[in-house]
């Protein structure tokens, strides 16, 4: 994450004059669904009536709570400002981020009783520190999902220079946000029963912290530009989308409006005059393909998929055609790129970042359900080395190599699974060398 200085997008409202609908974030049906489950799982406290089992259950609580503000925080920064449209399809580093985030505020804690430890005002001082800074704490882990990046002053600095003062406005609101516990509760504490006194303190503890996230994900979507946060309609895949026309820019802030308004169809069909009329454009592809994940236009939505992936992989962007192929499976299994070497390259990409098993899980069934393609051989090929330099699983290779010798005897990626595992058959190794 590269913040630079910049200024907010002057076509988004403020964050300070939308603050009651923060309040209103966790009412919507999902969230206020979900936070009165996790509260009244702390009834089971009372059935099981043991130390340990309350301590369980509050930090499993706790642990639900805290992914799903950052699920909250990342989908706002992007733009999705209601849970309905939340995409299906969640970043995988978003489940580790209550972990990463509770060894950040440990080293925190333990540098500011450090400081204690040599002055009482250096201790204050450092206190005053890290809580200004906290904020922009939780923006460098959403965006880098690192610890090391979120304990990194020169990355805090980035984020405050990135939103200029308005960045003290909202830790200011975000620190009052989190004092409303203290206040809602002992209100309500006579008005309900003493059982549940505790489902009441752990809900509204998950209500303020999701109207926080709601708050602080809608500031990095004002500050979207200086933060370098890509949108929902608008990407930096590659530098030409930064220089979109003045008319592709009207026309993602015209749709994008509609979408928050819940005028899902009139979007989807400017959005689809806008890809019509060019086939080619990068921008209006990717305008349509998301406002039709946004919308749940499923059979649309994986019909101009097999097209955009083609676009995008002429367009050598690999990693954004992967992640757009990895979206239609969400929504079904069964899609089928309409170039099946596609996915061997999304396998290699997955491979070369060191994630063996979301590699072979794009290669699994690849012979069955492209079947006598002529990339079956790559694809065993990538598999094997997988699963021997990646898994240290030569047992599983093994099978593998069975087939690709009876199958593709006489091709160099039969006799690289070979070597791989230092096969020593002289009747395939003369077969395929004859080859």
């Amino acid at each position: 994450m590269t913040p630079t200085r910049g200024r907010a997008d002057a076509a988004i409202t403020p964050f300070w004059l939308r603050l009651p609908r923060f309040f209103l974030f966790p009412l919507q049906a999902e969230p206020l669904l979900y936070a009165a489950v996790l509260a009244l799982a702390s009834l089971i406290v009372f059935v099981v009536p043991l130390p340990f089992v309350a301590i369980l259950v509050e930090i499993g609580i706790l642990l639900a709570a805290s992914r799903y503000a950052f699920k909250v925080i990342h989908f706002s920064s992007q733009g999705f400002l209601h849970t309905r449209d939340f995409p299906t399809q969640s970043d995988p580093d978003l489940v580790g981020l209550p972990w990463k985030l509770f060894a950040v505020l440990l080293v925190m804690g333990a540098v500011t009783a450090a400081c204690g430890l040599l002055s009482k005002n250096l201790s204050i001082l450092a206190w005053a520190v890290m809580s200004l800074a906290l904020p922009a704490v939780v923006v460098t882990l959403v965006q880098t999902a690192s610890i090391g990046e979120s304990l990194n002053p020169g990355q805090w600095w980035s984020v405050m220079r990135a939103m200029g003062w308005p960045y003290l406005s909202l830790w200011a609101f975000l620190f009052f946000l989190s004092g409303g516990t203290d206040i809602a509760v002992p209100m309500l504490v006579p008005l309900v029963k003493p059982w549940m006194l505790l489902p009441l303190i752990n809900f509204a503890l998950i209500y303020f912290s999701w109207a926080m996230a709601a708050l602080l994900g809608y500031a990095m979507y004002q500050y979207h530009d200086a933060l370098g946060i890509d949108l929902r309609f608008v990407s930096r895949a590659n530098p030409a989308e930064r220089d979109a026309s003045d008319e592709a820019r009207e026309i993602d802030a015209h749709v994008a409006d509609l979408i928050e308004h819940g005028e899902a169809d009139i979007a989807i069909g400017i959005a689809y005059d806008a890809a019509r009329v060019a086939e080619n454009d990068l921008h209006a592809q990717r305008r349509y393909h998301r406002v039709l994940a946004v919308a749940g236009k499923q059979e649309d939505l994986l019909r101009h998929g097999k097209s955009f992936i083609e676009l995008l992989m002429r367009g050598k962007l690999e990693s954004e055609a992967m992640s757009v192929h990895a979206t239609c499976v969400a929504k079904d299994p069964s899609f089928l790129c309409l170039n099946p070497s596609n996915i061997v390259s999304f396998a290699q990409l997955q491979w070369r970042a060191g994630d063996a098993r979301a590699a072979l899980a794009l290669l699994k069934g690849f012979d069955k359900r492209y079947a006598g393609h002529a990339a079956i051989p790559d694809a065993y090929e990538l598999a094997a080395r997988v699963l021997i330099q990646g898994m240290d699983r030569r047992d599983l290779a093994k099978p593998i190599l069975d087939v690709m010798k009876k199958r593709y005897p006489k091709t160099p990626q039969t006799e690289e699974v070979r070597w791989l595992l230092r096969d020593d058959d002289p009747t395939t190794r003369g077969a395929t060398l004859a080859g």
